[in-house]
Parts: structure tokens; C-alpha cells; sequence
């Protein structure tokens, strides 16, 4: 029989409110909170901001603002590290890495490996519609639990928190990532072909978690890709028809 979510209470309460839900989060990410409220907030997703728990309507802030936080602190932290690791590599690498590296694919990988999953309040309806897996919503959320550990503790607890959380990421990653959208721009450019054109195709999805199908042209030839943002739909377009082009 499967353990049920400890972050999501079965009758009383509200998700992450109960000693034990936040016991079991802050395990996760190896910090005991001066305020806790920081914690909640993090883990809250928009759905779960205002509904209805055991037949009371519960405010609660979702974890939008905290996410915003978080992506600067972040950015921040990566961009010290590589730096602090590659003190030879130009501006335009390290900038590959540190987009590589704070992109939603790999900050929802991250949040899977720590079971962020688990951890987040949702609407009833939103976690039976699978929603706590979308990458968009486990990259949310760990950019909201750095901010969160940021305004509770300090810079120096979340650069621990994410030179451990990325540790495997950074090595992963040993050289510096190929932007797909500069490496096909390259490409034409080297054969007079003029820059590739992107068009959106369809915007499909909630609201909350859209996805994009993005088409590239160039030189007469045509590919598309999808992406849960127009980013990384271009990004897997461009991606797709280099190795059209260079089978």
C-alpha cells in the first residue's frame, strides 16, 4: 500500500500547516526555519493559494513571489560558481553554463531528485490532473524554495543548499553547453543563407503550464519542436534542424 503525501494532510488542516509536513520538507532541503510561513509560501502553488481544506476556505500567498526571489538569487550563486570553477573561460562560455544550468529542464530534474514533488500544495483537482510533474511547476518551486531559504537564513545557507542540489548538474555539464539558436545562426551565416525566421505555430495548455510549437525556417528547409516556453521551443527547433542539416 502506497504511503500517502505526509505534506498533504487526508481530513484536517491545510498542505505543509501540520509539525510533521514541515518536518519532512525541511529534511529535504537540510534547513530548520526561522519562519516557517517562508516555507509554506514556497511550496504553495497558485492553485492551492485559495480553495477549500476539510470545508474551510484557506488564503494562503502562492509561491510566485518567492519563485521570483529565488531565480535572482540563484542566477547569483550559479554565476559565482562556475566563475570560482572555469577562471579561464570567456564572458560567452560562462554564459552558456549559467543558462544551461538555471534553464527549466534542469531545475525540475534537480527538484525530482530531492522529491520537491511530494512536497507541494496543490488544488485537489490540479494534483489529480498530475500537475505537481510539469517541469514548469518542479522548476517553479525550486527557485521559490532557494528564495525561501535566502530571506530566512542568508545567502551563505542557500549557496549550501545549492552547490549540494546542483553538485551533480555542474559536473555533468564538464564543457560549455552549444546554444542551438546561435549554432544554427552560425551555420547560415558561414553559408550566406540569412538568419533563421521563427514563427509560433500553436499556443496549447492551461494557462498555468502552456506549450508552445515553434517552427523555424531557413534555407528552405522547415522544422518545429515543442517547449513549455517559447524559449526552449525555439531552442528545440533550432536543435532539430541542424541535424536535418547535418545528418
Amino acid at each position: 500500500m502506497a504511503a500517502g503525501n505526509p505534506l498533504v494532510p487526508p481530513v484536517h488542516g491545510h498542505p505543509l500547516t501540520e509539525p510533521a509536513a514541515l518536518t519532512a520538507a525541511q529534511t529535504i532541503l537540510g534547513h530548520r526555519f526561522h519562519k516557517p510561513a517562508l516555507l509554506v509560501e514556497a511550496l504553495t502553488h497558485r492553485s492551492a493559494a485559495l480553495d477549500r481544506w476539510a470545508g474551510k476556505t484557506v488564503f494562503s500567498a502562492s509561491n510566485e513571489r518567492m519563485e521570483f526571489i529565488g531565480d535572482r538569487v540563484l542566477g547569483l550563486l550559479i554565476a559565482e560558481w562556475i566563475a570560482e570553477r572555469h577562471p579561464d573561460e570567456s564572458e560567452g562560455d560562462l554564459g552558456r553554463r549559467l543558462a544551461l544550468l538555471v534553464s527549466q529542464p534542469v531545475l525540475a530534474e534537480i527538484a525530482g531528485e530531492l522529491g520537491l514533488a511530494a512536497c507541494l500544495s496543490l488544488s485537489p483537482s490540479e494534483s489529480r490532473a498530475g500537475v505537481r510533474k510539469l517541469a514548469t511547476v518542479l522548476a517553479d518551486a525550486m527557485e521559490a524554495v532557494i528564495g525561501a531559504l535566502y530571506l530566512d537564513a542568508g545567502l551563505d545557507e542557500a549557496r549550501r543548499f545549492v552547490r549540494r542540489a546542483f553538485a551533480r548538474a555542474i559536473a555533468k555539464h564538464a564543457q560549455p553547453p552549444r546554444d542551438s539558436k546561435t549554432s544554427l545562426q552560425e551555420w547560415a551565416m558561414q553559408r550566406a543563407l540569412g538568419l533563421p525566421v521563427y514563427h509560433v505555430i500553436s499556443t496549447t495548455g492551461p494557462s498555468h503550464a502552456p506549450v508552445f510549437e515553434i517552427e523555424v525556417q531557413m534555407g528552405g528547409k522547415t522544422a518545429r519542436a515543442t517547449g513549455q516556453s517559447k524559449r526552449q521551443a525555439e531552442q528545440e527547433a533550432a536543435r532539430a534542424l541542424l541535424e536535418m542539416l547535418q545528418p
